[in-house]
């Protein structure tokens, strides 16, 4: 069985979207665990209330040892995969060599835009509609050392209107990760994705 960690920091609606396509059977795969960096988030309750195991790292703990721990925590669990849905800390170090091109991040903006540093929640909305672009959507990525900057898998759009506001315009977005995200693990869990330098490949078949 394929097994994934879901990393989160908040309300877990993503997370919600993974344990709902393995209930009805289109991810054929076990989340193994929830790792969260706020002891705070509704996302922990989402696990145990699915019956998923789940832990909270503080930190304020674990500092820059967050990583660590994290890689400690997936390896014990023999994680294939892990998914970061919302997950505000920065991943890096060994975490990062021994689980290339097997993190997997989604962003609420179509990447090269409106990413980077700073750009999160709310703030990715509010400036693509500060810059008045006609289109947005998601993208999920492969993590690599930089901000939003791994090989780009699967993207896709909305249509952002002249009146929208910020909140509406994340909704409309957050629709689309929920089909994204759990696409994309669909893939990688069936061998279905190679990456070669920056540009991923995906098995039509």
């Amino acid at each position: 069985m394929f097994k994934i960690a879901v990393l989160i920091s908040g309300g877990g609606t993503n997370l919600q979207s993974i344990i709902d396509k393995v209930k009805s059977g289109y991810l054929n795969c076990k989340i193994e665990i929830v790792i969260s960096d706020s002891e705070k988030a509704y996302g922990i309750e989402r696990a145990k209330e699915n019956n998923i195991y789940a832990i909270a790292l503080s930190k304020k703990q674990y500092g820059d040892k967050l990583s660590d721990e994290v890689l400690k925590i997936v390896e014990e669990k023999g994680v294939d995969l892990i998914v970061t849905a919302g997950f505000l800390s920065i991943l890096k170090g060994d975490l990062l060599k021994k689980f290339k091109n097997r993190i997997i991040n989604i962003h609420p903006s179509l990447i090269p835009s409106f990413c980077g540093k700073g750009m999160y929640g709310l703030n990715v909305h509010k400036a693509a509609i500060s810059y008045g672009v006609k289109a947005s959507g998601c993208t999920v990525h492969f993590l690599d050392e930089g901000t939003d900057t791994g090989p780009i898998i699967i993207q896709k759009t909305v249509p952002v209107f002249a009146e929208d506001t910020a909140e509406l315009l994340q909704k409309r977005v957050l629709e689309k990760e929920h089909e994204a995200l759990p696409e994309a693990i669909r893939l990688i869990a069936e061998n279905k994705v190679e990456v070669q330098e920056r540009k991923v490949f995906i098995e039509n078949n």
